[in-house]
């Protein structure tokens, strides 16, 4: 078993030393050129023009009441039903699992076929239908031998375990892949739209090519067309210039948050507007630069690394891979961010996934089984939490 080092859950304030390597979508570090570094060199931080008495009151902790399961497999994606329940998907494994999250028992659905699990790529996000009473459909993002891609399938509960999934319906395929940066995540958003993140494969000038599904944040209607009110003419792209956005979350006032992995120095939370050029590959972090939309937070490479948010009492909650922490990002009621605090630093392992369980309450998955942890004897979980 690997004993794990705690940090302490201070929020580090000092400067940071630049570093060389390039963080992919899971934390890994390998060499690559940098990018343009952003001109603020703050970490862990809202822009510097931010003050830090400016965060609203909020709920400021979060403590984890129980562990809800465990001995999970490469865990990616986690989605509750509304008859109550999670769906939990396995990245390497290309199954859906339910769990009861009253007493852990756990129901594998069946296996999604057409998945490739190779590097950072498998059964990533997964969400239910916005008309789940009626139509029971889960969606899914997964990587097959040629190219990420969305489907839609039937659940039935009735039938017996293992083959509740139906036959997955494609309503959405070409969007680049490669051996990282895949995206992956899935929401549906306030206004029943279907929301999902890309990567670009490592190929920057893709997040720039608005002709390019990678590198991008797209909504498309739950058959996968262009949605209406979209930025560009027949055309699922949302927003564009991002490297690998793994979280989306939207806020009480119906606005998107994203979270994304930066390369060598700097991992972002983005506030999320139509037509948004986020900046990748020319711009990484605070640019300033005109044309670009610059994060209201980031954070170096080593603290966050980060994949899945929600957004509970009043913060956007970050889970970070490489950094081991959950982030909490303070909202206040224009489009920027008070200064963030970290939780759990190092006492649970790799972060993957948070998501909102009512108004003070976040389900919380860990992500030690990937091929990039440290498992110990449990791993991985779904952690139970309660904002206080």
């Amino acid at each position: 078993m690997v004993q794990r080092r705690v940090v302490t859950a201070a929020l580090a304030a000092a400067v940071l030393l630049v570093t060389t390597g390039c963080s992919s979508d899971d934390g890994e570090r390998t060499d690559a050129a940098g990018s343009p570094s952003p001109s603020s060199s703050s970490t862990g931080s809202s822009p510097p023009d931010r003050a830090a008495d400016e965060a609203p009151p909020a709920k400021g902790s979060v403590k984890v009441v129980r562990t809800v399961a465990e001995d999970l497999d490469s865990p990616w994606g986690l989605a509750p039903l509304p008859e109550g329940g999670l769906l939990v998907s396995s990245r390497d494994e290309a199954t859906i699992s339910r769990i009861d999250e009253k007493s852990g028992k756990r129901i594998e659905l069946g296996e999604v076929p057409g998945v490739a699990p190779a590097g950072e790529g498998g059964l990533m996000g997964i969400a239910v239908s916005p008309e789940y009473a009626s139509d029971h459909m889960i969606y899914a993002y997964f990587t097959s031998e040629s190219d990420n891609r969305i489907v839609r399938m039937l659940y039935d509960p009735e039938k017996p375990a293992g083959e509740q999934l139906g036959a997955p319906d494609t309503i959405l395929r070409g969007i680049p892949k490669g051996t990282n940066h895949n995206g992956g995540r899935l929401a549906f958003g306030p206004d029943r739209m279907l929301y999902a993140s890309t990567g670009e494969r490592y190929e920057g000038p893709l997040a720039q090519d608005k002709d390019s599904l990678g590198g991008k944040i797209l909504r498309m209607t739950p058959e996968g067309q262009p949605a209406p009110g979209n930025p560009f003419d027949d055309s699922v792209v949302y927003s564009y210039g991002h490297r690998n956005v793994q979280g989306l979350a939207w806020d009480p006032e119906q606005r998107l948050w994203a979270s994304e992995f930066g390369q060598n120095t700097w991992d972002e939370l983005n506030h999320i507007r139509p037509g948004g050029n986020y900046g990748w590959p020319e711009v990484e972090g605070e640019g300033g630069e005109a044309g670009y939309v610059d994060p209201v937070a980031v954070w170096s490479t080593e603290e966050a690394s980060p994949s899945g948010i929600a957004i509970a009492e009043g913060s956007v909650w970050m889970a970070g891979l490489r950094g081991q922490r959950l982030w909490r990002v303070p909202l206040d009621g224009t489009e920027t961010a008070a200064d963030p605090q970290a939780f759990l630093e190092g006492d649970y392992g790799r972060l993957r996934t948070v998501v909102a369980a009512g108004d003070d309450k976040l389900w919380l998955v860990t992500s030690e089984t990937d091929g990039r942890g440290s498992p110990e004897e449990g791993d991985d979980k779904i952690l139970e939490l309660e904002v206080t």
